[in-house]
């Protein structure tokens, strides 16, 4: 079984250090959060975590969720750590005190985000689609419908569901088969399947609340006669009450590769009662308020993997001993601890540099996010907006991407006992499997990001963003100016990387198309060394106050900088090759 420290020492420099964004301080609802606040949360979330939700990840996976009967039921110890999770607060965290939420900033959810995902991806996933229904619903839904279902999802005595995926559309949701019609109550029946929907069933709460996506009877075909619904598994009285149970179903339990304690099932929707969200034929904007919020939550489920990953792969490192280091550190003539060897060095400090920094961007971009939603300035609101919608995709590809490769890694310094159940370590690179998958596979993002965020109605976002980081790349420091360089010299890349595909874009879109993920990669790696160069300006500047802690930032940087960093021009390089020797191979 693998071991958690959750890094609140980290998540706290963060907090204390790079909070200083000034649209984001203008914001008044977090004028009274506070860091004794934040660190007193961010203790009490590890200790949940490292001792009731840990455990989890080994039992879901010897015992997966199950159908009986027509009735799911989760892993053992499932439901008593999930009646502590809600007693103790932890889903209301960033939601609204109006239905019973602490209202704390994304900043802190996104920490707390991270210590479930590291600590078990299945539990978490119970929990987490509430989150995004609560979202979806508090930004479209009518005061009526607000206040009938929220509060009880809040406190977490309901849960909530995403239902898109039918067995005939995926990606392509315009191909949908599901039917609505409506009543002359106003509400609708609808009649359909939809498959691979987590936390579509379990024992966990008393009702589950799933939006889902339909046609009404009467509106066109593809996307723009799709609507979205309200369907509780159970109908919900006028006093608020349960009532009788809806025509939702549980066909079957998909039997998956990894997150096994987390119930995917097959939903089969036969004439259920549900309640339009939203404009009629507009159901895919409000879907996707959810949708992007859970992209960036992806990103950081791989973040979160990754974590303990590293953390578990760097105490084996220094207690198992094989062979002898170049530079011999055994007193004895004994093998020394594999720590001392250079290419596992390089592995755990290619996950470390990583780590830090995708951490960094995702508080930034926690920021951003808020500053959209809540922003007296509608100027303000948007270019944070901007900056949300470019970077949501690049957080969930390669946060995602690099988790596999990051525990791949943990695999390979484990060696054998890697590859053995015992360790814990393939389950951490099964269950991550899962990520560069669902909320839009990594190869739908990277189109997403070339072909309709580089450009939008607001002019050139990605234009804005690297200004931004130019700014940032100025410094008479001494100790600065050769991470400057390095930074300048990938932006420079990046930009000749932009340009060239903005051409491709217009006259060639085979090669943006077979260059999309080079570039979502090339971006995100330099958006990560701009995180990186703002910790090493307050490594540097406050190096005296806690000289270990600053020295181990600054040295990580420095590997980022010499050994990450330059990953970004190989992107570029690779995708100036082109696509006509890929478009016009002859598969036999």
């Amino acid at each position: 079984m693998t071991n958690y420290n959750a890094p609140v020492e980290d998540m706290m420099f963060l907090f204390n250090k790079l909070r200083n964004n000034k649209n984001y301080n203008e914001i008044e609802r977090y004028k009274e959060i506070n860091s004794e606040l934040v660190k007193d949360i961010l203790e009490e979330a590890a200790k949940i975590n490292q001792n009731i939700i840990l455990p989890l990840a080994k039992s879901g996976d010897d015992n997966p969720a199950i159908l009986e009967n027509g009735v799911v039921r989760t892993s053992p110890g499932y439901k008593e750590a999930y009646t502590k999770f809600i007693e103790d607060g932890w889903i209301s965290l960033s939601c609204d005190p109006k239905y019973g939420g602490q209202g704390m900033p994304k900043t802190v959810s996104a920490f707390f985000d991270e210590m479930l995902s590291s600590a078990c991806l299945s539990f978490k996933l119970y929990s987490e689609l509430t989150i995004g229904a609560y979202n979806c619903i508090s930004h479209h839904a009518s005061d009526e419908m607000k206040n009938k279902y929220l509060p009880k999802m809040v406190e977490g005595k309901w849960s909530g569901t995403m239902c898109l995926t039918e067995p005939i559309c995926g990606t392509d949701l315009g191909m949908l088969k599901t039917k609505a019609v409506e009543q002359t109550d106003g509400t609708y029946k609808l009649s359909g399947q939809k498959i691979f929907i987590t936390s579509g069933d379990h024992d966990l709460t008393e009702n589950i609340i799933h939006l889902v996506i339909a046609r009404a009877s009467d509106s066109p075909a593809g996307t723009k006669g799709i609507s979205l619904f309200l369907v509780p598994k159970f109908i919900v009285k006028e006093d608020g009450s349960i009532g009788s149970r809806n025509g939702v179903s549980t066909g079957s339990i998909e039997n998956k590769m990894g997150i096994k304690g987390s119930a995917t099932c097959v939903l089969n929707f036969d004439e259920a009662v549900g309640y339009m969200i939203g404009p009629k034929n507009k159901g895919l904007n409000s879907m996707f308020t959810m949708m992007n919020l859970e992209r960036i939550v992806v990103g950081i489920q791989g973040l979160g993997i990754s974590e303990i990953a590293y953390q578990n792969s760097l105490t084996y490192a220094k207690e198992r001993k094989q062979g002898k280091a170049n530079n011999t550190k055994s007193s004895n003539g004994g093998a020394d601890n594999i720590i001392e060897h250079a290419d596992i060095r390089k592995s755990l400090l290619n996950m470390k540099s990583i780590i830090e920094g995708e951490r960094a961007l995702c508080f930034w971009l926690s920021q951003q996010t808020e500053v959209s939603l809540y922003h007296d300035n509608e100027k303000i609101k948007q270019e944070a907006s901007d900056y949300v919608s470019l970077l949501t995709p690049v957080v969930k590809s390669l946060f995602t991407d690099l988790g596999m490769e990051i525990t791949s890694d943990a695999m390979q310094i484990h060696g054998g006992y890697g590859f053995t159940k015992d360790q814990g370590i393939e389950q951490l690179y099964r269950d991550n499997r899962i990520t560069p998958i669902y909320e839009g596979t990594n190869s739908v993002q990277a189109a997403d990001l070339v072909f309709r965020k580089l450009v939008n109605k607001n002019g050139d976002i990605i234009d804005k963003y690297l200004h931004m980081i130019k700014d940032e790349c100025h410094s008479e420091e001494n100790s600065i100016k050769p991470f400057v360089k390095d930074l300048n010299e990938q932006m420079e890349i990046l930009l000749n990387f932009t340009i060239w595909i903005k051409d491709k874009i217009k006259n060639s879109k085979d090669d943006a198309s077979a260059a999309c993920n080079d570039y979502l990669k090339a971006l995100g790696f330099v958006a990560i060394g701009y995180e990186w160069l703002k910790v090493l300006k307050v490594s540097f500047k406050e190096y005296d106050n806690n000289k270990d802690f600053y020295e181990d930032k600054i040295q990580t940087a420095n590997f980022y900088f010499k050994r990450v960093l330059p990953r970004a021009e190989n992107h570029f390089k690779t995708a100036k090759t082109g696509s006509d020797y890929i478009m016009g191979f002859k598969f036999n």
